[in-house]
């Protein structure tokens, strides 16, 4: 009798140490299988998510909000600024429009060349677009003063042309300011056929 009354009071001790250490054990597995995605993917209901609906639903949300949270970073991700100017040794403007780039977060790299001719004609620099200074940035061409929001915006944009191009030096663009004069000017977009068409437009001052 004594031996029994023994048996059953450590089995009541003991039963509830045993009930904890489970639970800790399945929340555990809940836990791991959660933060690794395994609860929220497309195979059947398991056992663990039947036994706690709540936790698996709040995690597999959160886990989908992580995810789109790190796909619209990745979407918006700004396009890296990089630079590459061809311009004659003399050219003086060419700075300006360097340091213009520079304020507005463009990487440079700076080629002076006697031969910006043979530059223009390497990257199909239509001959009335043609300026003091050719650049090369994320694989278009940019010819002239061209303003670093126009850049900004093709680049975003994307748009099936070879480049843009500000001809000749009109005073006002960057590069080129006098002051508070400014000239009217208009920022082209140009293709390989040399079609051409009005990418921007400024009026004067």
């Amino acid at each position: 009798m004594l031996h029994k009354q023994f048996i059953y009071c450590w089995q009541k001790c003991l039963s509830p140490i045993l009930v904890r250490a489970a639970v800790k054990v399945v929340v555990t597995i809940c836990l791991t299988a959660g933060m690794l995605g395994i609860l929220g993917s497309t195979a059947p209901m398991s056992n663990a998510q039947a036994v706690f609906p709540t936790f698996v639903t709040a995690n597999t949300q959160l886990i989908s909000l992580a995810r789109r949270i790190q796909d619209k970073q990745t979407a918006f991700k700004p396009t890296a600024l990089n630079a590459t100017v061809y311009h004659s040794p003399d050219c003086n403007c060419c700075g300006g429009w360097i340091d213009h780039l520079k304020a507005q977060g463009f990487e440079i790299t700076d080629f002076s060349t006697p031969d910006i001719e043979t530059i223009k004609q390497k990257f199909n620099v239509p001959d009335n677009l043609s300026s003091c200074h050719t650049a090369i940035i994320n694989g278009y061409v940019i010819e002239g003063h061209v303003p670093a929001n126009d850049i900004k915006r093709l680049l975003q944009e994307k748009p099936n042309v070879v480049g843009l191009s500000v001809p000749n030096m009109p005073v006002g663009t960057p590069g080129m300011e006098m002051g508070n004069q400014k000239d009217p000017f208009t920022v082209f977009a140009f293709n390989h056929n040399n079609s051409v068409m009005v990418f921007n437009k400024y009026p004067s001052s």
